[in-house]
């Protein structure tokens, strides 16, 4: 039997097509499919990335209120939910200015990881959900 691999991230946001702009700009991924679930009014756009295949569901239903919108890394680790959510990729420095050109919050610069031989930096999403951007491999 195979292992299981995550398959997607879900991720409730205000903004349901400000969001998916944002992330295939930000991140290159494409929209997949739309979907909606008429009995709990419930509009979802997958985003598929192209080059690996890793998908974000965004989803939003009205009436929705924003939940923890830690101001940092150590805030979200505060509370038990999920936190953060991260990218890597090649190019640390150039991802992070262009997810700020794009109108993310620079929440922490470019810097070493705790993780040996590993770069990383926050942003926040324009809606305030944190997104770490990792560096594993050399530009």
């Amino acid at each position: 039997m195979a292992e299981p691999r995550l398959d997607h991230v879900g991720l409730s946001v205000h903004d349901l097509d400000a969001a998916a702009e944002w992330y295939c700009a930000a991140f290159g991924y494409r929209r997949e499919m739309v979907l909606r679930v008429e009995p709990i009014d419930l509009d979802i756009v997958m985003l598929l990335h192209p080059g690996h295949g890793d998908r974000l569901e965004l989803l939003h239903r009205p009436g929705s209120v924003a939940g923890l919108r830690p101001a940092n890394p150590a805030e979200a680790a505060l509370s038990e939910a999920f936190g953060h959510i991260a990218f890597d990729v090649p190019d640390l420095d150039a991802a992070f200015e262009r997810a700020v050109g794009l109108g993310a919050r620079a929440v922490m610069p470019p810097q070493p990881s705790p993780e040996p031989g590993v770069r990383m930096a926050f942003v926040a999403d324009p809606e305030g959900n944190l997104v770490e951007l990792m560096q594993r491999r050399p530009s």
